[in-house]
């Protein structure tokens, strides 16, 4: 049978909408913002862990000019040669993400989670139960009274949906543990029916 990802792409759109609402309400009359930020989130050093948002990265790419296509590609190249030369230093790479245009993101619609809920403070249960607070961004107004983010039921639709994508396919595939610039430039993740 054809795989078809279809629903599961819609339900991860709906999933990036509730996130979305969680991020702005975290935020909401705290004044916190990301522009104009010299210590750009865009330069940290991300992994992501979805065979879905992988995909769904390449559908975004997908749908760019050519020779817009193909620069990000080239900045994915030379972000990977920095990562790995300061990985190699024992230093935690920090380089400019390749999707970046002059502080926005080239394929905002298809941005990866961690990229859409980065800098406010939040909370994450463990496999155990146990709740560990985050701080958030270092710009996040401190003294500020919110209601940590809750990223766990936001994480656990997101295996659910990895597990709808991949079926079966889900014990049989190495995890995954790259950057953004690692997934493009591999390619689509190679997941045969």
């Amino acid at each position: 049978m054809k795989r078809n990802p279809t629903g599961v792409f819609r339900r991860l759109e709906a999933l990036y909408a509730r996130m979305q609402q969680a991020y702005d309400s975290t935020v909401a009359d705290t004044g916190f913002s990301c522009q104009d930020c010299e210590n750009n989130c865009c330069t940290s050093y991300f992994q992501h862990h979805t065979y879905v948002e992988w995909t769904f990265l390449f559908k975004g790419l997908d749908t760019l000019a050519p020779d817009k296509r193909e620069a990000y590609m080239l900045r994915a190249q030379d972000y990977q040669r920095q990562a790995q030369a300061a990985l190699l230093k024992g230093e935690r790479p920090s380089a400019m993400c390749p999707l970046n245009d002059d502080g926005l993101c080239g394929l905002y619609r298809h941005r990866l989670m961690i990229c859409r809920l980065h800098g406010v403070p939040h909370q994450l249960a463990g496999r155990m139960g146990q709740v560990t607070d985050y701080p958030g961004c270092f710009r996040f107004p401190q003294g500020t009274s919110v209601t940590p983010l809750d990223r766990t039921p936001l994480y656990r639709d997101l295996a659910r949906l990895e597990m709808d994508f991949l079926g079966p396919r889900l014990a049989q595939l190495p995890k995954v543990n790259l950057t953004l610039a690692e997934m493009m430039v591999q390619g689509p993740p190679k997941i045969t029916n």
